[in-house]
């Protein structure tokens, strides 16, 4: 009999959308860059069953983008893949994604913020929008054919949740159980479906409020620089305590706050300001102090930094600040990583699609997987029959990538549409 795999994970740790918009910014300088959940968003699988770039950029790429960024941006969507399908947790340590999506996030909009605030952030919610229509479309006709309702004398806050699957202002409903155990679809299916959105939520708050941070960053740096992780100080260790959506909310904007600043201070040249040596030097205490911290408040998870916001936000922070010191400036890949070009390409310019989908994949790899277990000589194997049970993971990452490539071929022409583009198949140009 198969066995049971099970793992959870955040975000994407992906997590995305403003990375996407990088592809098409407009030309400047920009000296560095812009996903179930957990303590924003978690998801959980269960397997087995028998049931500053140059104005001038590369040849055949939109002026102004750097490739350091997109491969950054990559890099993110392929660990939150990585981390929601074999839910290691040490990859929150070894890349925390969506602290360097936030910081990517945080570069680019006050780059656009040259231009009439009112114009971004009507461009970036336009961009973020379409496609989470087009998934709200699918996930919740979905769950309407599986019988979802409002219960009695709950259907104003169940109509009022569902809008948020238009606008995320704030937390989507959807059923934690639904359908029936051993169907196609596990009974917690849902829950990872709309696990990407609170990653969507955060970002719409941080475009919102980025006008003003902005304002502030000016007048204060320092000060607005440190105050997200200042908050989060208080509410992301029980000192304080703000129960509901509410809390998760003010959570993120706390564990995440510091590095969408981080990507205005980035990008108004703050860091470069700063002698060489005080980053590398400032950068690792933060860390430290995020790991230390960490040390002493493990989660069911163990070193899962989603479930440690203090740890998580200065872990983040540290880090980002590592990344965009660095920041050098791509027209090109260099060396071998020339040789990943388009699949970086097709990432960036599906960022959204990859991110939000990625779930839906996961949970389909599950009942595909499970039809070897309908061949006799695995099922009446007892070696092949643990072979398979101690690979599925492995067998859930192979297979999630052609799933990945459908829906992306199926739902990725949002994305073009809400930039205002002709939509393309795969672009990788």
């Amino acid at each position: 009999m198969p066995g049971q795999y099970a793992a959870t994970g955040p975000q994407a740790d992906a997590d995305t959308l403003s990375l996407r918009e990088y592809a098409t910014a407009e030309p400047g300088p920009v000296p560095g860059p812009e996903a179930a959940s957990k303590g924003g968003g978690s998801g959980t699988h269960r397997k087995g069953g028998k049931g500053a770039a140059g104005a001038k950029g590369a040849p055949g790429r939109a002026p102004g983008r750097d490739r350091y960024l997109d491969l950054l941006r990559a890099l993110a969507l392929l660990r939150v893949v990585v981390y929601h399908t074999f839910g290691w947790a040490w990859l929150t340590l070894v890349f925390p994604s969506m602290g360097v999506m936030f910081a990517l996030a945080g570069s680019l909009m006050a780059r656009s913020l040259k231009r009439p605030a009112i114009s971004v952030i009507r461009g970036r919610i336009r961009r973020l929008l379409l496609p989470l229509w087009v998934y709200g479309v699918v996930v919740l006709s979905i769950l309407a054919v599986q019988g979802w309702r409002p219960t009695k004398g709950d259907e104003f806050w169940w109509w009022a949740r569902i809008a948020c699957w238009i606008v995320p202002i704030g937390a989507p409903s959807f059923p934690w159980e639904i359908g029936s155990n051993g169907g196609m679809l596990e009974e917690t299916w849902a829950v990872q479906a709309a696990g990407p959105l609170w990653y969507l939520r955060a970002y719409l708050w941080f475009v919102l409020l980025s006008p003003l941070l902005l304002r502030a960053f000016r007048r204060l740096p320092w000060a607005t620089l440190l105050a997200p992780l200042a908050l989060t100080a208080v509410v992301g260790t029980d000192l304080v305590t703000i129960p509901g959506e509410t809390g998760e909310a003010i959570t993120a904007f706390g564990v995440y706050g510091s590095c969408w600043v981080l990507g205005f201070a980035h990008q108004d040249g703050l860091l470069r300001q700063l002698p060489r040596y005080v980053v590398p030097s400032v950068a690792p205490v933060f860390m430290a102090v995020g790991f230390w911290w960490a040390t002493g408040h493990l989660g069911p998870d163990g070193w899962d930094l989603n479930d440690i916001p203090l740890s998580n936000a200065l872990w983040s922070f540290g880090f980002c600040l590592l990344l965009l010191h660095i920041s050098p400036s791509w027209e090109r890949l260099p060396g071998v990583l020339a040789r990943f070009d388009k699949p970086i390409t097709l990432a960036n310019s599906r960022a959204v699609t990859l991110y939000l989908w990625h779930e839906i994949a996961l949970i389909a790899t599950i009942p595909i997987i499970d039809v070897l277990w309908n061949i006799d000589a695995i099922s009446d194997s007892k070696s092949l029959s643990s072979l398979l049970e101690g690979s599925y993971a492995a067998l859930m990452f192979v297979v999630i990538w052609p799933l990945i490539g459908l829906l992306m071929a199926a739902f990725g022409w949002a994305e073009d549409v809400a930039a205002k583009r002709k939509p393309r198949l795969f672009p990788m140009k």
